[in-house]
Parts: structure tokens; sequence; C-alpha cells
């Protein structure tokens, strides 16, 4: 009716979602640069040069956008980066927090492995060192950044990016700067890869900890005096014997013995071995008890010393009783995708800054065949409700959410 606001022209003045995500189709290819571009620097975690040449290319690019940049120097690890964008008033970025988008730009792979594994397209998929962990996540922001300007006229919000130089190694250098700018945050959004081909959202992660087994034997030469010897190297193979046999899969608790060294020659019997240890666990009241078993080892050779050292260094992100107990309160697609429909379902994630927006399509079966639109919001701390058309006037640019379009291929 004339001069009747409807819902649709509540939300007319920001773009709509078809224009949003042919917008990125647009600048598909320029996002496939950036994240090439950034693969080709290389930024092994234990190379600190190399990983402060990348923090000073990207602190190039988010000023480029008016990002403030702030290199937090490191003497043993590469320098992080962190990077503030204003609100769109100085009174909101005075009282307003920010989002923490939050990601690193080291990787496991050492320097020289482009010239191995260089950056490439294949298949519809780009392949390189870096690419996936997580220089693709650096990419998304800097474009989304600047999508949200584009669309806006500059961030609807303060926002904070925070890019570590240590993840790959623990983060022993940035971890206190993450949990300083996690606090002051209204929000935290990882852009670490998603889970699967699929793309699902993660809701959990296990926890890391990390040991190191050192065997202290008694050296002898193994042709003269082989008797009097007693091989740490031996004695540190029982040990990974019975630390194996610690892994409880079924339970999320994994022990992993990944690196080993010992002895001089082979001709001597070896004095001193020692095995480092990658641990992860589903619980947090896991971290004790592995812990535990581990410093609880005893030597097999009584003449043989052990210690082992280190700790469960990052506690797990358990889902929270709401999330697995109440359906009610889980976005829509979550549910559909438990439903005897929804497990017949594909769903494809496209993720974005703002407020959680999910979409499922289908068909009614009454009437003219159409698609059912059904809207629902995900709180970054906790699941969201669903919403119908009604609700729609809540869904608006804005809301200091992620935003979650999940659309059906």
């Amino acid at each position: 009716m004339p001069g009747k606001k409807t819902e649709e022209s509540a939300v007319a003045p920001h773009p709509a979602w078809r224009d949003r995500l042919r917008y990125f189709s647009e600048h598909q290819d320029q996002m496939v640069d950036t994240v090439r571009e950034l693969a080709e620097i290389e930024s092994p975690s234990d190379n600190k040069a190399a990983v402060d040449r990348i923090a000073v290319f990207l602190a190039s690019r988010f000023q480029a956008l008016g990002g403030c940049t702030q290199l937090h120097r490191s003497k043993d690890f590469g320098d992080s980066l962190q990077i503030d964008f204003p609100g769109p008033t100085p009174a909101e970025s005075r009282h307003r927090k920010p989002i923490l988008l939050l990601g690193h730009y080291d990787t496991v792979y050492p320097l020289g492995t482009l010239a191995a594994m260089p950056c490439k397209i294949e298949n519809g998929r780009l392949h390189g060192p870096g690419v996936l962990d997580m220089k693709s996540g650096i990419a998304l922001m800097l474009h989304a950044i600047e999508a949200l300007q584009a669309w806006h006229g500059g961030l609807p919000r303060p926002v904070t990016v925070f890019l570590v130089s240590d993840e790959e190694v623990g983060s022993y250098s940035s971890r206190k700067i993450t949990e300083s700018l996690a606090k002051a945050s209204a929000g935290v959004l990882v852009l670490e890869p998603a889970a699967g081909l699929r793309g699902a959202v993660k809701t959990a992660r296990k926890g890391v900890g990390e040991y190191m087994l050192r065997v202290r034997g008694v050296a002898a030469h193994a042709g003269l005096d082989p008797g009097k010897g007693h091989s740490a190297i031996l004695e540190l193979a029982r040990q990974i014997a019975v630390i194996a046999k610690l892994n409880n899969l079924r339970q999320g608790l994994s022990v992993n013995t990944g690196v080993i060294a010992g002895g001089t020659r082979t001709n001597v019997v070896a004095a001193e071995a020692s095995a480092d240890i990658d641990v992860r666990i589903q619980r947090a009241k896991q971290a004790s008890g592995i812990d535990r078993k581990l410093r609880s080892l005893k030597p097999f050779d009584q003449h043989c010393k052990i210690e082992i050292t280190g700790c469960i260094n990052r506690l797990p992100m358990e889902r929270t009783a709401v999330q697995k107990s109440s359906r009610d309160r889980q976005p829509d697609w979550m549910v559909a995708r438990r439903s005897r429909r929804g497990r017949r379902l594909r769903w494809k994630l496209h993720c974005w800054y703002g407020y959680p927006y999910a979409r499922r399509h289908g068909r009614r079966r009454r009437g003219r065949a159409r698609r059912a639109r059904i809207h629902c919001y995900l709180r970054t701390t906790a699941p969201g409700a669903a919403f119908g058309g009604n609700d729609r006037k809540r869904l608006i640019p804005g809301n200091p959410m992620l935003k979650f379009m999940v659309v059906l291929y």
C-alpha cells in the first residue's frame, strides 16, 4: 500500500545479499592474487628475518586501507602485527569495544619450499606453502575490510586485526598480547581454515600440549665393554611404547611421539636420548590426567634416568551445554543438517563481518512451488535463535556479530 513502510524498505538502504555475493565473485581474481602474493613471501616460524619481511609487507597493505599499524617486537621470534581501524565516529571509537580479527602469518614450511612446491592453480584449487593455513584467512581480512568500507563509507564499528608471528610453534611471544586484546574486544573472530572441504564452522577445538622426554643412560664401547653400558636409546624406545598406550581416540585424547634423537656413534652405547611428544585433548579435565601419567613414567632400566618437561599450553575450546542440549538455540542450518532432510543436503558457507545470517533453500509442498526462507542469527559467544520473516528488521548491518550465509549448492 502507498505510504506503508514494508520490511523490504526497512533494509533497502543496505546492499542486498546477492549484490554482496556478486561483489566478491567479481573480486575473486584479486583475492586469489592476494593469497598467492602472501604465499610467495615465505615465512617459516623459525626464521625471524623472513617472518619480519611479511609483517612489514602486510603493515603497508593494511595502512593503505586506513589502519593504524603497530609492530610488537620480539627477540626470539618474528614481530607480531596489530592494526586498529576506527569506528564511524570518534565517540564510537572511544566507547565501543572493537571486534578482534585474529590470525597468524608464520608457516610450518622451511625456507626454500617454494622451489619444490610453487604456487599454482590446478583443478580450480590454489596450491602453495601456507595457502590454507592461513594466508588465505589474512587475504579475506583485507578484502572483507575493503568491501565494508566500500558499502558503508567506512567500517560500521571499530575493528582490530592482530596477526601473530609464532602460532605454529606455541605462540610464546604473542600469547599475552592476544589475551590482552581479546579481553578488550566485544568478540574475537579467528580466520583459521574452516573444517573440511564443505567449509564447516568450527564450534570446538582440541587443547594442545608439548612435552619432551629425556633419558640419560650409561655410555660404554659397544665392542669392548657392551655389558657395562645402559642404552638411553633402548630405554627411550620402551618408554615410547608405554606412551603410545596412553592414546584414547574415542575420548578425543591423542599422544604422538613425533621427533626422537639420541646417541653419538654406532660403536658407542648411547648415553642420552630424547623425544618430543605432542598431546591433544578434547576436554579440559583431561589435562591433569595425561600430565600426571606422563610425569609418572618409571625407567625399565634402573641405571637409566628419565626426565619429562612441558605442559598443556592451550586448553580446549569445548562446546557449551547450550550448544549440545538445546535445538531451539541452535542456528537453523545446523539443526537442518542434523535432521533427516538436512543430512541429504550439501551446504556451502560464506562468512562476512557483521551479524550471523543463514538462509535455507527448499520447496514448499502446498501451492505453487517456491523457495522458502528461514532467517536466523548466531552470536559470537553462543548459538543464536531462529527468526521468522517478521523479525527481519533485526537483521541489519552494524550488529557486532559474525555474519554467515549458508547457501545450498
